[in-house]
């Protein structure tokens, strides 16, 4: 099991990041929320893992915080949630507004999550109630790091990370145009789009 990765990123398409490790990239997919307190260069970072394995692939998920990591296990224990939604789940809230809406019963906010229907918004709250007071979710750290100038496209980049995080490609666009301005970056795009849907 790859528990931690310690490298250089050499790129990032949200929701995927290539990182260098003594000359071996690992493919790593990760929640908005640990793309936010990515440093804007190729400075160092170390990520917490969990390696999925499937039949047909493995797949290493990685998160800034150790927090994060425990909460996507959590998830993953919960009858229909996969590796997909639970990156949604934490690209779309923090681990402190998911915990608050598990705990009051917050359907409404939790269904404004990509993938999550009614049904499985009632399995979250019943089936991670408890858990989330034994973890202690919602340790949070960390600032979004802004990049310089915005690179071109900022706006249709965002539209695919959304996809890619299980957002239909009408719903992603219509996010986005909401809140981009000229000037943004992808990141601060994707960030803007998803707490628009946790008002």
């Amino acid at each position: 099991m790859i528990g931690r990765l310690r490298g250089r990123i050499l790129s990032k398409h949200p929701p995927f990041l290539l990182l260098d490790v003594h000359g071996v990239g690992y493919e790593i997919e990760a929640p908005m929320s640990t793309f936010y307190v990515l440093p804007a260069g190729d400075d160092e970072v170390t990520l917490h893992t969990h390696l999925a394995v499937r039949e047909d692939a493995h797949v290493l998920y990685g998160f800034a915080r150790e927090a994060d990591r425990t909460l996507f296990r959590a998830l993953l224990k919960v009858s229909g949630v996969g590796g997909k939604m639970a990156l949604g789940v934490l690209s779309g809230m923090t681990a402190e507004e998911f915990s608050r809406a598990v705990q009051a019963g917050d359907l409404a906010a939790l269904t404004r999550l990509p993938g999550v229907g009614k049904k499985t918004a009632e399995r979250l709250v019943v089936e991670m109630r408890d858990k989330i007071e034994k973890a202690g979710f919602g340790a949070e750290g960390g600032s979004l790091v802004t990049a310089g100038a915005a690179p071109a496209g900022a706006d249709q980049d965002a539209v695919s990370a959304l996809i890619a995080l299980g957002y239909k490609p009408p719903e992603a666009s219509r996010m986005v145009s909401k809140v981009f301005d000229e000037g943004m970056d992808t990141e601060t795009v994707i960030r803007a789009a998803l707490k628009g849907t946790v008002k």
